[in-house]
């Protein structure tokens, strides 16, 4: 199991169930962050879902004040904190915009991905937030705490979007040899029995994504969420070709756009870009991980948390 002396820092240290939900490009919006956070995971978007720039404020007003007056009307069962994520890459040209979006509203968590910049760690440490760098190797995560991150999530082979290809068994392994800090673990986790094994290699949250696109609340197509509920590990494809960066996307998507899944040409990754031409790709192809075959229905993400409670004390008892 995971360290119960640990001390976790900020928003991290009470966190009702270790689940963090994972931002979703386009699909996570103010509404689904909400419905995690008072199911008692942590919900977040990233800020670049806001379109234009200046819809991030209204929707941190929103949801910061949504879930004040929630946790003032329950005040022995609060709502989970939430994060926001951002794309530290270059091509981001409204990140020093929506970092002083965070820092005015005191985003409790900031998730950022693709670059470690001690800029945006040392705005979210200004008021006391927590910053989680997602990696998918052991360089990539000592970089991110020589930058000044509290904590990492460690992207293992089957996450959704820009995956790794490293066992989580070796990347937790690899990663606790030397970092005593919050650890979420992301790939291919959808069920309760998941949360347990993640905690169990020695994380101590588990980073779940690709199943909450299947949620009421989530802003995915019909028909999206009903591919997700259909597929399994074999639909999922990984490739660079969309965004410059490897990522795992669903195959019918691909074929829906004229391609040929299992012979996808190779992108040039100097091409990479997460601006606006990258909402397009993501819009058109379906990002998942491998994980989906857990995912039966869609439902409400306060019932799909349910069921991961569930699961996790299910299984949690079994191997009492």
């Amino acid at each position: 199991m995971s360290n119960t002396t640990r001390k976790l820092p900020g928003a991290l240290a009470h966190l009702p169930f270790p689940v963090i939900g994972s931002p979703l490009f386009i699909i996570s919006n103010p509404k689904l962050v909400i419905a995690q956070c008072k199911a008692g995971v942590v919900g977040s978007m990233p800020a670049l879902n806001a379109r234009p720039a200046a819809q991030l404020e209204e929707w941190l007003i929103e949801i910061t004040e949504t879930l004040a007056e929630y946790n003032a009307a329950n005040p022995d069962k609060p709502a989970a904190p939430f994060a926001i994520n951002q794309i530290v890459h270059k091509s981001n040209d409204r990140l020093e915009h929506d970092m002083a979006m965070c820092v005015k509203y005191k985003v409790p968590i900031i998730i950022t991905s693709l670059g470690a910049r001690s800029e945006i760690n040392d705005a979210a440490h200004s008021y006391g937030g927590v910053v989680l760098h997602d990696i998918i190797n052991n360089h990539h995560a000592h970089k991110a705490i020589e930058k000044g991150a509290d904590g990492l999530i460690a992207v293992a082979a089957g996450a959704g979007g820009h995956a790794g290809v490293k066992s989580p068994f070796a990347l937790i392994s690899e990663i606790r040899q030397w970092f005593d800090g919050p650890v979420a673990l992301s790939g291919s986790i959808a069920t309760g029995q998941g949360v347990l094994a993640a905690q169990a290699m020695g994380a101590d949250f588990a980073y779940i994504g690709s199943a909450f696109i299947a949620t009421e609340e989530a802003r995915a197509t019909p028909e999206y969420k009903q591919a997700i509920v259909d597929g399994n590990s074999d639909d999922i494809v990984y490739s660079n070709l969309f965004t410059g960066v490897h990522g795992n996307y669903l195959a019918p998507s691909i074929k829906a756009a004229g391609l040929d899944p299992a012979n996808l040409p190779e992108s040039d990754p100097s091409a990479m870009n997460f601006g606006g031409d990258a909402k397009k790709a993501w819009k058109d192809i379906w990002g998942c991980g491998q994980g989906i075959g857990a995912v039966g229905k869609v439902q409400t993400a306060g019932e799909f948390v349910g069921d991961l409670k569930a699961q996790y004390a299910s299984a949690k008892q079994a191997l009492a």
